[in-house]
């Protein structure tokens, strides 16, 4: 009897010295910040711009409909909770005559015509997936009010293992993100969007592949693809990613004696 109550007050004492098991929300806060910390940390978190320039490929009910050679021109602001910080000028060309210039309170489509307004739900769904992009979240939204994680725990994706995490903000809107268990970076990303058309939701998902160091550890996926309801609509394939490459804020002004066209419809 002696013995064997012995051996049960040493079972209880290994239990006390155990750590305590991680909750969904620790484990899942665990998980994103081990990605940041894979996609260069501080370096990462001090990114000032970057420089993307590739193939962009644009799909509609998965065929191509247009293919260019691209440079994407993206500066962060500083921060500001549940707002958009940041501008970017998506370059079609060999110049910046063919561009798309979206900034933190318009977005404009520039031809040698002049500057067109996009269309409001346009630029409404670029915000938002900007808002909940996994990358914009890790530089821009970390230390939000409200941000929240939770972990869905492990699994297979493409027979590669992953931690699957939500990242919830302050209005309830959740990003789930596949990560890898080798790597740490971000693999898949997907979101339910409000089509304001049907009434009905979109699904958005972003893969990510192919990371490269950039610059001073920071590390950047060189193709993306992005798909709506399972249909492709857009891919990029970056032969060049550059960063803090000191980007002017005439990249990102319209000029001042462009003609003004009517709003996309």
């Amino acid at each position: 009897m002696m013995r064997g109550m012995g051996i049960l007050l040493g079972c209880c004492a290994l239990a006390a010295g155990a750590p305590p098991a991680e909750t969904a929300k620790e484990r899942g806060k665990r998980v994103v910040y081990e990605a940041l910390d894979a996609l260069g940390g501080d370096a990462f978190l001090r990114m000032e711009d970057r420089v993307e320039s590739g193939r962009v490929y644009s799909f509609y009910r998965e065929a191509l409909q247009g293919l260019s050679i691209a440079t994407i021109y993206t500066r962060y602001l500083t921060p500001i909770p549940g707002q958009l910080a940041v501008r970017e000028r998506e370059a079609f060309g060999k110049d910046l005559s063919n561009s798309v210039l979206l900034i933190e309170d318009g977005a404009w489509e520039l031809t040698f015509r002049g500057a067109r307004p996009l269309a409001d739900k346009r630029y409404a769904a670029y915000k938002e997936g900007t808002l909940r992009n996994v990358f914009y979240l890790l530089r821009q939204r970390l230390k939000e009010p409200g941000l929240d994680f939770y972990s869905q725990g492990s699994d297979l994706y493409e027979n590669r293992p992953v931690e699957i995490a939500d990242i919830t903000d302050a209005q309830g809107l959740t990003v789930t993100v596949y990560f890898s268990q080798l790597t740490k970076l971000p693999e898949r990303q997907s979101f339910k969007r409000r089509n304001p058309d049907y009434k009905d939701f979109d699904t958005e998902v972003s893969t990510f592949a192919k990371y490269r160091d950039v610059g001073g550890g920071v590390k950047w996926p060189m193709n993306i693809r992005r798909e709506r309801n399972g249909e492709k609509i857009f891919e990029i394939y970056s032969e060049s990613v550059q960063i803090n490459k000191t980007l002017k804020d005439d990249l990102f002004t319209l000029p001042a004696n462009v003609k003004m066209l009517p709003k996309e419809k």
